[in-house]
């Protein structure tokens, strides 16, 4: 009988055909290396591209890796917690599908969780900066303070940077945090960090390595407006007792 994995790796995706194959060499040649039990999922947004032909292309040579498809375009938010909540591993993570902050920085979060200090850890790129390799624009980088101003303002997390797509769960404790998601688009991150720290689970913010790589699916202007709507909708539910 297969043991069950350490490892659940997440990559949403969304029309990233020109790409996830350099992201699945990258991951597959690195839980090698470290000879970690794992699986990896990628979880199919209703790509418009070949994305899901490209994974099916990897399962025959690659016993590691699941595709989950969405039926549809669903949002960020859901797929994550699609791929979360069927995931096996004893620590689940999710990851941007452009690797932006490097697989080799996973340990960081990994290991408080392993040994029992943490039941939450997500990448942060603000905490030191100095380890961004190619910065966004300064718009953008100014636009993603703004933001997190308003994250601790509204919602009150204390955290310096709630969007980088970098984070990883006990997975005994993900499913009492993605049940009770509602979020879900790009704004989703907060309110599963928000989620976590109202139910009293550990959580900590930890600075990693990160470059900012083109070929975003983010409309900014958009989807920043709906980010930040989102907020008060986090501020609602939690009135509501919806996290309860």
């Amino acid at each position: 009988m297969r043991s069950a994995p350490q490892l659940s790796i997440i990559i949403p995706a969304y029309n990233e055909a020109k790409r996830i194959s350099r992201t699945l060499d990258t991951l597959q040649k690195y839980l090698e290396d470290q000879g970690w039990r794992a699986e990896v999922i990628v979880v199919n947004d209703g790509s418009s591209d070949e994305t899901a032909a490209v994974v099916e292309s990897y399962r025959s040579r690659w016993n590691a890796l699941r595709l989950i498809d969405n039926g549809g375009n669903r949002g960020k938010g859901f797929s994550v917690r699609n791929g979360a909540l069927g995931a096996q591993g004893d620590v689940i993570l999710f990851t941007d599908a452009d690797l932006s902050a490097p697989i080799t920085e996973a340990p960081k979060l990994i290991d408080p969780i392993a040994k029992g200090e943490c039941d939450v850890t997500f990448g942060s790129r603000a905490v030191d900066r100095s380890l961004i390799g190619v910065h966004q624009s300064p718009f953008r980088e100014t636009s993603g303070r703004i933001f997190n101003l308003f994250v601790q303002g509204l919602i009150g997390l204390p955290f310096k940077d709630t969007q980088c797509g970098f984070k990883a769960f006990r997975r005994k404790i993900a499913g009492s945090v993605f049940e009770r998601q509602t979020i879900m688009g790009f704004g989703f991150d907060p309110e599963i960090l928000y989620i976590a720290k109202k139910r009293g689970l550990r959580l900590r913010e930890i600075p990693v390595r990160w470059d900012h790589v083109e070929g975003t699916t983010v409309r900014f202007l958009r989807d920043s407006c709906r980010m930040f709507l989102d907020l008060l909708r986090i501020r609602w539910n939690d009135l509501c007792r919806k996290y309860q």
